[in-house]
């Protein structure tokens, strides 16, 4: 299979944000896991939220999705304060998440993966079927416009690669109508190759006109498909830059803590 990994950046900077997250505060008890984070996502960009363990980004994540509510803050919808109770609220307005865990079951077909519980029917009553001619047509050509050509739809899903299958994810969401797509680190557990797949389908969904939100403590993956860049660490942006603005190693920087991290080396008489 070869993948164009030749990526093209989207031109977002005049649009106005599919989603903003302002002020965001989240507390668990006693416990501040986000403290006044501000994000937001246009049409056709990679904005890519990075952050070590421990930043925040889970929490995040779950409340752009519909799984936390803000404890104080707000959330926008193309401008409209939103109030989402549960994930499928965020889902129905748009807002798709794929997490690492990618919630397929090998056994079954790419197809059945696909689909999920919202497959096609024909028929009505107590005749009404699977409209499996449909559903694999649709499969096999979403994959396609995502450059993965299927050896057949009714493949086991879990006999493609790691990469494959989060496209399938990412194919699933943008089908049923996503317009902001949340990527839960999809390329930490994977190999070179199939991180080039994940890189360049992501460069397709944006293409697309879809915003997109790459979650990742790997600053290398983000600047191949990233234009603009957020960093989190212990629930606080530390600002926002877009590309061109920053340099791999200022990132880096800033996600290992920034001045704490100098100080420590200093200590360490420069070891780090």
């Amino acid at each position: 299979m070869t993948v164009d990994t030749t990526f093209h950046h989207g031109d977002a900077g005049s649009s106005e944000p599919i989603v903003q997250m302002k002020d965001i505060e989240k507390h668990f008890g006693n416990i501040i896991a986000l403290a006044g984070v501000s994000f937001d996502v246009r049409p056709g960009e990679c904005h890519c939220l990075l952050g070590d363990n421990g930043a925040g980004k889970s929490t995040f994540i779950k409340t752009m999705s519909g799984v936390h509510k803000p404890t104080k803050g707000q959330i926008l919808f193309h401008g409209k304060p939103m109030n989402f109770s549960t994930p499928r609220d965020a889902m129905e307005a748009g807002i798709a998440t794929v997490f690492q865990d990618l919630a397929m079951i090998p056994l079954m077909s790419v197809t059945r993966n696909f689909f999920m519980g919202r497959e096609p029917t024909i028929g009505r009553g107590p005749l009404k079927r699977f409209d499996v001619k449909t559903a694999n047509e649709i499969t096999v050509s979403s994959m396609r416009d995502m450059g993965i050509n299927l050896r057949g739809p009714d493949q086991a899903v879990g006999t493609l690669s790691g990469g494959e299958r989060q496209t399938v994810a990412i194919a699933r969401a943008v089908h049923f109508g996503a317009k902001v797509l949340i990527l839960d680190e999809p390329t930490s557990a994977l190999g070179v190759r199939q991180t080039s797949n994940v890189l360049a389908t992501i460069d397709r969904v944006r293409k697309q006109g879809v915003g997109v939100v790459f979650i990742s403590h790997n600053v290398r993956h983000a600047l191949a498909v990233g234009d603009r860049f957020t960093v989190l660490n212990r629930g606080k942006t530390l600002g926002t830059a877009s590309r061109g603005e920053i340099s791999p190693e200022e990132l880096q920087e800033l996600m290992a803590g920034g001045q704490e991290m100098a100080e420590l080396e200093g200590s360490l008489g420069g070891t780090i």
